[in-house]
């Protein structure tokens, strides 16, 4: 099992990066909207790993705290933008 907690690790870090690229290079503000939520879900995904891998089930207050905020944000952001000039 500690393999694939190995292989999950690094699946997601390389994930994360990609995506911190794409909310650094992206064109406009949706583009880094997406990204910080999928950067969000990354992170969520990278604490279940961690409870996964450690058997501490009091991580998963904080997985649902994430969640609760990645929906919020994106909530607001789509409620609220302003669009970009082009």
């Amino acid at each position: 099992m500690n393999i694939v907690d190995i292989i999950a690790g690094t699946l997601l870090l390389a994930a994360a990066i990609l995506t911190s690229y794409r909310a650094l290079a992206g064109p406009n503000t949706l583009d880094r909207m997406i990204a910080i939520d999928t950067l969000i879900a990354v992170s969520m995904a990278g604490l279940a790993v961690w409870a996964a891998y450690s058997g501490d089930t009091t991580i998963v207050p904080a997985i649902v705290a994430l969640s609760l905020v990645g929906f919020l944000g994106s909530a607001s952001v789509t409620r609220f933008r302003v669009s970009d000039d082009e």
